[in-house]
Formats: C-alpha cells, structure tokens, sequence
C-alpha cells in the first residue's frame, strides 16, 4: 500500500494511491487521525484496506500538492557513512558505531517541488537514500525485533550544502538549509517488502545515473540503526529513520558536480519508487 500526505484546495490531508488515483482519507478517518502520523501511531493502516473495498478513489494528482510523507515527525535522524564506497571517496575512518545527525522538517520538500539552493553557497549536493518510517516507537529496540517497528519505507535526497557542512566536525549546518532535502513520493507500507529484502538505490542527475547501489552493502543494517539510534533517543510512530548514501556524491567527482536552478534529481528504489525534484535558487 502506499501512502501519502497532501494539500488538496489549501487543507492538508492524506490518502493511499492506487494506481494513477488516490483515496481521500481524511473524510473517513479524520475524526479518528488529523494525519498520516497519528494513522501509523493508532495502528489505523489495516483499516485502510477495508475502506478501499467500500471507497472508490477518485482523486487525480494534478489536483493534489504533495507535503513530505510524514510532513511532522518528532525527529528526523539521519545516519551519515554507511556505505564502503562513500566512506572511502570522502577518506574518513570506518567507525565501529554509525555517524548520526538530525534534520529538521522545513529542511525538507515534498515530491514534485523544488529544492532550493541558498544564497549562502552553491554547492548543493545531492544524497540518494532510504528512509525508514518508525510505526511503533521504543527504547532500546533489539536488532532481532526491530522489523516490527518499522510502517514503511520512502525514498530521500538528504541534500546537503558542502562548504557548510565542513566548516567544523558537526553536519547540521549543512544538512538543514531551508528546502534542501526531498522525502517522498509516497510511504509503502512495510507489509509490501519483506525484512531484509534487497533494494537497489540510484540517483539521477539531468538523466544521467550518478549512484547506484543495494542495501546489502550497507554498513550498518537497517535493524542495528534502529537499536542503535533507539538506545539514545526514544523512537516514536512516525519518526524518520534516513538510512545513509552511497558513493558518487558530487562533492567527491573530479570535476565537483553540484545542483544548480534548472537541474532536476530523481532518487529511484526500485522496490518503492521515484522522488523528484527539480532545483531552485532561494529568492528570500
């Protein structure tokens, strides 16, 4: 099942997309969830299916403006060099435990929109990844146990501003420009692929394919992300896990490849789909 967050004529809501349309599911659940994450925190995504029998979806995207999937999540924890091959363009040591920084939601753009490349800098890169939408939180979640947390998966460009995020030890500056990260198209529920199951990841710049990998050659796995970033912080329904990038990243190319106005990014996992997004200069 896949689902999504959006505006429809200026009021926020969600729905499930079955094939080119989707399903309203505000009207049907509101009075139980006002969002797509208070729907994963009471467990309301079984339902969905029965109102899919009774439902007809009706509704085209062209009269949709999609939000982020999880448009306000408690946190967004996103887990850096956990890739070989990215660990060993940027010539960093491989750590026993993974890299971990936060982004926070307005850094964030939904699937069709523009990212934005700030005034500050023009060394925007792109970040293919995984992200991983927590459905019931935790502390310190087993490795063994830690599928059974998880509602869903999306794709993410954790876009990052280079020069920014260098300037010390500490990422955040980089990673939380305004617009600079894209989240989407859609959640797909995790009922749909199956634990451990390997997915191919790619990025493309203007068409032209700039990563690629598989989620077996993860560094660390999906399971031991979640136990380790849940010994520290407690998850909750509808946190964003975003699970690292793979080589090839534009910042280490020989020549530099950033993101300019014009330029379109596509994330693609083959078991989900594909985010989109176009860039643009900041005009504030």
């Amino acid at each position: 099942m896949k689902l999504i967050s959006f505006l429809r004529s200026g009021s926020a809501s969600y729905g499930v997309v079955v094939g080119e349309k989707v399903l309203d599911l505000m009207p049907l659940l509101g009075s139980e969830a006002a969002d797509l994450k208070t729907v994963i925190e009471k467990n309301l995504v079984p339902r969905i299916n029965g109102l899919l029998a009774s439902h007809q979806p009706d509704l085209t995207f062209a009269q949709l403006t999609l939000l982020p999937v999880i448009p306000n999540p408690d946190k967004i924890v996103c887990v850096g060099l956990n890739y070989h091959d990215h660990v060993k363009e940027t010539g960093r040591d491989l750590t026993e435990k993974p890299a971990i920084f936060l982004r926070l939601n307005d850094s964030q753009v939904a699937h069709g929109q523009n990212m934005v490349r700030p005034l500050e800098s023009h060394r925007l890169d792109y970040e293919g990844e995984i992200a991983v939408i927590i459905g019931k939180g935790g502390r310190r979640i087993q490795e063994a146990d830690a599928w059974n947390h998880i509602a869903g998966y999306a794709c993410y460009n954790d876009g990052s501003v280079r020069d920014w995020q260098n300037f010390t030890t500490q990422w955040i500056p980089g990673k939380n420009f305004f617009k600079t990260g894209g989240f989407g198209p859609w959640m797909v529920t995790a009922d749909e692929i199956a634990p451990n199951r390997v997915m191919t990841l790619t990025t493309k710049l203007n068409g032209q394919e700039m990563q690629r990998t598989t989620t077996d050659m993860m560094i660390h796995s999906i399971p031991r992300q979640l136990a380790f970033i849940s010994t520290v912080i407690a998850l909750k329904a509808g946190d964003v896990i975003v699970t690292g990038t793979p080589g090839g990243v534009g910042n280490k190319r020989t020549p530099q490849v950033f993101m300019k106005p014009g330029d379109v990014i596509e994330i693609e996992v083959d078991a989900i789909g594909v985010l989109r997004n176009g860039i643009e200069d900041d005009h504030a």
